[in-house]
């Protein structure tokens, strides 16, 4: 059953009661990362094995998306400054306990390739906190071999 979630804003990213934070550098300009995230949507699914669907919505103001396992989500794009920042809450889920949710994607330059920082905020129940903290090192993983496939995405000629 999908649940509208509590607006946040881009200050939820320091202020949420859960913070997962993961970081890797990859050999991809920021510029190229950036495109990827915030203009190939649909492209998300080629290289983020947990996202089975992804589409823009609202020329491109908000994203649907779907993982494994059936989460959903409808999201709103609130930050796409390029190429250093693409950020997007959550406004509605299937995640249970969820209360308000956002990810931000950092970029910064690493040499001739990017730092690639991704934040992601939450609030829920405790229950839904609890879970969050557990899943970390499985979400560590997550981002780490989307972030792997990615750069090889973007060096393909």
């Amino acid at each position: 059953m999908a649940r509208r979630l509590r607006p946040v804003g881009l200050g939820f990213v320091e202020t949420a009661p859960v913070r997962l934070v993961f970081a890797r550098e990859i050999s991809a300009a920021p510029d190229a990362v950036f495109r990827a995230l915030a203009e190939d949507v649909p492209g998300w699914t080629a290289w983020f094995s947990a996202v089975t669907f992804a589409r823009p919505i609202g020329d491109g103001a908000g994203r649907e998306i779907r993982l494994r396992g059936g989460m959903r989500f409808v999201e709103t794009v609130l930050a796409a400054e390029r190429p250093e920042v693409y950020a997007y809450r959550v406004d509605v889920t299937n995640a249970p306990g969820a209360r308000a949710m956002l990810e931000e994607w950092r970029l910064t330059p690493a040499g001739a390739g990017t730092r690639v920082r991704w934040t992601f905020a939450a609030d829920g129940t405790a229950p839904f906190r609890f879970v969050l903290d557990r899943a970390r090192p499985g979400l560590g993983r997550a981002f780490r071999g989307a972030v792997t496939s990615l750069d090889r995405r973007l060096r393909r000629p």
